[in-house]
């Protein structure tokens, strides 16, 4: 499925999201795609054109996991 995979395991442990600076809010199944991403975007200087390659694979990954709980919503309520 492509970055968000179909087990709902963690990528990257506490200590390694704690060491990278990533806020508690962030930290979820994505992580190990925000990790590069704000690296790249430290040492380009946050300019919105550059990192786009890394920001794609995050946006991806956070889009699969939201559509994960949805389809989950859907099956808890019964529908299809």
């Amino acid at each position: 499925m492509g970055a968000a995979s179909n087990d709902s395991t963690m990528k990257v442990s506490k200590e390694e999201m704690k060491r990278a600076g990533i806020d508690l809010a962030y930290r979820d199944f994505c992580a190990h795609l925000l990790i590069p991403l704000n690296e790249c975007r430290r040492k380009s200087f946050f300019l919105p054109w550059k990192c786009g390659d890394e920001r794609h694979a995050y946006e991806k990954c956070q889009y699969e996991e939201y559509m994960k709980r949805v389809r989950m919503m859907k099956e808890q309520r019964g529908e299809e």
